[in-house]
């Protein structure tokens, strides 16, 4: 995630309480025992995820009723592996109605406990099992925008589910230590056009109506989850090595965005020249027009706020190393994902790196004067939000707030420092191996940390330990004039 160059609105709690009906025999869910919000203990987000199962495919069925703020119909299939014997389990899930719970067939009873929906199966689950979930549902777009998940935008929906959004949209385990597969089957009017992740697998027209089928063939973090639906046109080109290139954009603006479109090219060649082969099936962007406060990097298929490339108060080189930002977290925080949400300025200070160094090779925009820059307000950003890897929890009712300076240029100042400390020959083979080794899967800090010791040949905790954790920003490697400005008193919401 990126924002945009603008005080963001102010964020509000908002939870609509789900309205739940029996799943069969006449049960209803207000019968049931109580159950308690699980949670697989991050940090910055204790209730979200859920213990005791590993998730493998998620298999999503919507359908558009062709007003974005009317509720889609929906079923959600999962299929899962039991991790620990069970009674009952979680699923991630608030802002819809749910119609009926069946686990491997069989019909199920399920209430609600805070933001989750609690199933208990007609036969205990034990450890080993496998598990085929399908809640039939809503999935609601009605309510604040800045609360996440679904987006409205002037001919249709797009998804926006960092950091805890995604169960606003459909059930799930929402973190992303537990990546799956997915399927996504789209019905929409005819009139209008739906996109998601991954290739496309199928196209049925029912006259009205049509279907459209996509499919990842890499696992993906929930939060990365992308569908557009409207009036869109898609446009297709060729990447490196052939890689399907596919930009989803308002018919009407087909002419006024291809110019920037028409670079993505260059900069996947740009990136794999850094960093290595890019790793996923296809690559695009989706520009929405809609006013979110942020550009967000959903995995394949990034997606843009429209005023962005039509405002001409944007320079067109802070335009193109947004691009950048966007595309280099399909790296660092899509393909290799952060296993708790403290790892988070793995994502966002890779992102703002490659980004910075773009505008600097290609613009003349000095990478050296940015980390200048960075280094003096380090401290104040440490100040408010604390230290890279120990960001403090996000303001309450301001989710969008764990989103701070610190994770974004105050954490590429670390890997300036890193590059610094251990040499630059030494700092590209970590990226290279970092990507490679942890493709497709999660990782932590601490792994990051390890594999720069290993390259460097050295011990380099007390390093990560001052850079990452510290109040204060340490001397600068090779730079011991640069100083960093006094902490004021007040701190930034």
């Amino acid at each position: 995630m990126l924002l945009t160059p603008r005080p963001p609105a102010p964020r509000r709690r908002w939870l609509r309480a789900a309205v739940l009906t029996a799943a069969s025999a006449g049960l209803v869910a207000a019968a049931l025992p109580a159950a308690d919000p699980l949670g697989i203990g991050d940090p910055l987000f204790p209730h979200l995820g859920n213990p005791g199962y590993d998730v493998l495919a998620y298999d999503i069925d919507l359908t558009y009723p062709g007003k974005n703020t009317e509720p889609l119909d929906a079923v959600t299939g999962i299929e899962a592996i039991a991790t620990e014997s069970l009674d009952r389990l979680n699923l991630d899930f608030t802002h819809g109605t749910v119609r009926s719970v069946r686990v491997n067939g069989a019909p199920a009873a399920y209430s609600t406990s805070g933001e989750d929906l609690v199933i208990t199966p007609e036969e205990r689950i034990e450890r080993g099992d496998t598990l085929r979930i399908s809640v039939t549902h809503t999935s609601d777009p009605s309510g604040p925008a800045d609360t996440g998940g679904w987006v409205r935008t002037s001919d249709g929906l797009a998804m926006a589910n960092q950091a805890d959004a995604a169960h606003r949209v459909f059930p799930s385990n929402d973190h992303p230590a537990d990546k799956a597969y997915f399927t996504f089957r789209v019905t929409a009017p005819s009139t209008l056009t739906a996109v998601a992740n991954g290739l496309a697998v199928g196209r049925t027209e029912h006259g009205a109506t049509t279907t459209w089928s996509y499919r990842t063939t890499h696992p993906m973090a929930t939060e990365l989850a992308q569908v557009s639906i409207g009036r869109s046109t898609v446009l297709h080109r060729t990447g490196p090595h052939g890689l399907p290139v596919r930009d989803v954009v308002p018919a009407a603006d087909e002419k006024v965005l291809e110019p920037w479109l028409r670079k993505t090219p260059e900069q996947l060649e740009w990136m794999e020249g850094k960093i290595g082969p890019y790793p996923f099936e296809n690559y695009g962007l989706v520009v929405a027009d809609a006013e979110t406060g942020f550009e967000l990097e959903t995995q394949t298929l990034s997606l843009f706020e429209r005023r962005l490339f039509t405002d001409r108060r944007y320079p067109a080189w802070l335009v193109e190393s947004v691009m950048v930002h966007e595309l280099a977290h399909q790296w660092f925080g899509d393909s290799v994902s952060p296993r708790r949400w403290s790892d988070l300025w793995l994502n966002e200070g890779h992102a703002s790196w490659y980004e910075a160094l773009y505008a600097d090779e290609t613009a003349g925009k000095s990478l050296e004067r940015r980390m200048k820059a960075a280094y003096g307000a380090s401290d104040g950003w440490r100040a408010a939000g604390g230290p890279p890897a120990a960001p403090e929890p996000p303001s309450p009712g301001q989710k969008i707030s764990l989103f701070r300076p610190v994770v974004y240029d105050g954490s590429a100042l670390v890997l300036y420092a890193l590059r610094q400390e251990i040499g630059t020959e030494a700092f590209e083979q970590l990226e290279r191996r970092w990507v490679a080794d942890h493709r497709d899967g999660t990782a932590t800090t601490d792994d990051f940390a390890a594999l720069a010791g290993e390259i460097a040949g050295r011990d380099l905790t007390a390093f990560f330990k001052a850079w990452l954790y510290g109040k204060k920003t340490p001397a600068m490697p090779g730079h011991p004039d640069w100083r960093s400005a006094p902490v004021t008193a007040a701190k930034p919401g």
